[in-house]
C-alpha cells in the first residue's frame, strides 16, 4: 500500500485516456430463493410480522414483481416447515389457512402465467436444521418429493428440484453426502424424467483444488446444476472477495471436465447487527459490493447467477405486500435497477471490476507536501493500476486524516467529457469513502473552475463489508489541468487507486 500523509501534486506529461469497449457485460441475477415462514431473526424483513406469508395474493404479486426484475428462476427453499406443509399434503397438516389456495399452488400458477421456471424443494422434513444424512429425514424428504411431483410436475413452470440440505465441501464432499444426494436424484429422475436437479453447497473458501478428491466427488453427483454459495454475504473470512473470484475461476476449469452446469449463488445480503448469527436480520448489501460479486462470477464464466435472496431483500418499493427492510430495500432496489438500465456511475464501476478499462502508459512526476510514511509501490493515481477489495493491495494510496488533493497536468488543453475517481470503504480498518469529491478544471494551472460536488450514497450498514465505489461526473469542457479534492470527513483513512479521464468502457 502507498501511504501518503499529505496533499500531493501529480504532474502528467501525457494524458490518461481509458480505452476499450466492454466485451463481456456483467451477468445479472436471474433467480431467487423464496421463503414462506419466519424461522429466526434472519427472516425479520424477509418474512415480516404482520404480513400473512401464506397469502396466495402475496405470492401472485411477488412472482409478477420478480418477473419484472428479470428473474427467470424461482427456487422454493422449503415445501414444509415444523412438520406442516405449504402444499396440500396427505401426511402433514397445512401451514396455511385450510380451504384456500396453498402458497406453493399460488407460486406455481403465477410462474405459469409469467413464464418462470420453478425448482421445487424436497424439505424440510422437520426444519432448517434437517440432517439429510439421517434415515428419518431422508425418508420424509422422499415423501415430500413424491407428493409434490404428483401435484406440480405437470405445470408449465415446473423446472426441477432443489435439495435444501446443502453439502459442505471442506475439503471435499463426503461419500455419504454423495450417496444421499444420488438417492434423492434416483427418485426424482424416476418420477420426473427430464427435470433439472440443483444443489447449492458451501465451503469453497477451504477447498484445496490440488486435491483430486474434490473434483472426483463433485463429478459423482447425479445432479444437473451446482450453484456454489459465494459466501460473501456471510463474510466467513476477512476480505473474502479477491479469494472468491480466484476460487470461482478454478471451479470453472473443473466444470469444463464434467457435465454439471456451473452456477453461482451470489449472496446479496449483509447483517443488521451481529455477523453470521441467527439473531441478526439480513438486509441488502451495498450495490458496489454486490456488483463486484456479479463481475467476479461473470469473469469466472458461470452459466447463471441466482441469489439468496432477492425476494425479501431487494424488493420493489410501494408494493402492496412490502417485504425487505423498510428503508434499505427500496434504495437497494433502485440502485440495482439503475445498474441494469445503465444509469449513473454503475456502468463505469462495473467496467473497472471487469477489467474493461485499458490505460495508456504515462510519465508522471509526483511531489508531496511532506515525505510519505512509506514508499513500497511505484504506482500513483494515474498509472492505470486498480486495487482490489483489500487494504493490503499496493495499488491503493492511503491518506491518513488528510483530504486527498491531486492536480493532474494533461500536457495540452483537451476536451474532457467524463471524470472518475475510485475509493475503498472498509470500516473495520477505519478506511472510509470521502464525504464528497469535487473536480476542478484549469487551462493554465492557476485559475480553476469548480464542477458540481459529488457525494456518495450513505451506506450506514458497513460494519463487515469491504467495497469499492467511484465518484463520476459527465461534462463537456476543455482543460489542461484537473484537480481532485476528496474531503476526509471521517478524519480516518481515505484509500484511492485511480483518477480516470475520459474513460471508455
Amino acid at each position: 500500500m502507498k501511504i501518503l500523509k499529505a496533499v500531493i501534486l501529480v504532474i502528467l506529461l501525457f494524458p490518461i485516456i481509458s480505452k476499450g469497449q466492454a466485451e463481456n457485460p456483467i451477468k445479472s441475477v436471474r433467480g431467487t430463493w423464496i421463503n414462506f415462514a419466519y424461522q429466526d431473526e434472519r427472516n425479520k424483513y424477509m418474512n415480516p410480522a404482520g404480513i400473512d406469508m401464506t397469502s396466495p395474493e402475496l405470492w401472485r404479486l411477488k412472482i409478477k414483481e420478480l418477473s419484472e426484475m428479470g428473474m427467470e428462476y424461482i427456487v422454493i427453499m422449503y415445501a414444509a416447515n415444523e412438520r406442516k406443509s405449504f402444499y396440500p399434503s396427505t401426511f402433514m397438516p397445512p401451514a396455511y389457512t385450510s380451504g384456500r389456495e396453498s402458497p406453493i399452488d399460488a407460486v406455481m400458477n403465477a410462474a405459469d402465467e409469467h413464464n418462470l421456471k420453478v425448482f421445487m424443494s424436497t424439505g424440510w422434513a422437520v426444519n432448517q436444521d434437517d440432517n439429510i444424512l439421517t434415515q428419518e429425514i431422508l425418508e420424509t424428504q422422499l415423501k415430500i418429493l413424491r407428493e409434490t411431483a404428483g401435484l406440480y410436475s405437470k405445470h408449465k413452470s415446473f423446472y426441477g428440484w432443489y435439495y435444501p440440505c446443502e453439502g459442505v465441501i471442506v475439503p471435499y464432499l463426503s461419500q455419504e453426502h454423495v450417496n444421499i444426494t444420488n438417492r434423492l436424484s434416483a427418485e426424482a429422475r424416476s418420477l420426473t424424467p427430464g427435470a433439472k436437479i440443483m444443489v447449492s453447497p458451501y465451503g469453497i473458501r477451504s477447498v484445496d483444488f490440488s486435491e483430486r478428491l474434490f473434483s472426483a466427488q463433485i463429478s459423482k453427483l447425479n445432479v444437473d446444476i451446482i450453484a456454489y454459495q459465494d459466501e460473501i454475504g456471510c463474510v466467513v473470512e476477512k476480505l473474502p472477495l479477491p479469494k472468491m473470484k480466484e476460487n470461482f475461476a478454478r471451479l470453472r476449469e473443473m466444470h469444463n471436465t464434467n457435465n454439471i452446469a456451473f452456477w453461482a449463488n451470489s449472496e446479496i445480503f449483509t447483517w443488521e447487527k451481529e455477523l453470521n448469527v441467527r439473531n441478526s436480520a439480513l438486509i441488502p448489501a451495498p450495490l458496489p459490493r454486490f456488483l463486484s460479486q456479479l463481475a467476479g462470477h461473470t469473469k469466472a464464466g458461470v452459466d447463471e447467477i441466482i441469489s439468496f435472496a432477492v425476494c425479501g431483500i431487494l424488493d420493489k418499493p410501494g408494493s402492496e405486500y412490502p417485504l425487505g427492510h423498510p428503508i434499505y430495500a427500496g434504495s437497494a432496489y433502485k440502485d440495482y435497477m439503475d445498474w441494469k438500465s445503465g444509469k449513473g456511475r454503475w456502468k463505469l464501476l462495473g467496467a473497472t471490476f471487469m477489467g474493461n478499462l485499458k490505460h495508456e502508459g504515462i510519465s508522471s512526476k509526483v511531489t508531496y507536501g511532506f515525505a510519505p510514511a512509506e514508499q513500497n509501490s511505484s504506482g500513483n493515481l494515474t498509472d492505470g493500476l486498480l486495487g482490489a477489495e483489500t487494504t493490503y493491495d499496493k495499488n491503493w494510496l492511503g491518506f491518513d486524516k488528510n483530504d486527498l488533493i491531486a492536480t493532474i497536468d494533461l500536457g495540452t488543453v483537451q476536451r474532457i467529457k467524463t471524470l472518475g475517481a475510485r475509493f475503498l470503504n472498509y470500516r473495520p480498518y477505519e478506511v472510509f469513502l470521502p464525504g464528497s469529491v469535487r473536480f476542478s478544471l484549469s487551462n493554465d494551472g492557476y485559475d480553476f473552475r469548480e464542477l458540481p460536488v459529488i457525494t456518495f450514497d450513505n451506506y450506514t450498514y458497513d460494519y463487515y463489508d469491504c467495497w469499492i465505489d467511484v465518484a463520476m461526473i459527465d461534462i463537456d469542457e476543455e482543460a489542461r489541468f484537473i484537480r481532485v479534492f476528496a474531503v476526509n470527513t471521517a478524519r480516518k483513512w481515505i484509500f484511492a487507486d485511480e483518477v480516470m479521464v475520459n474513460p471508455e468502457y
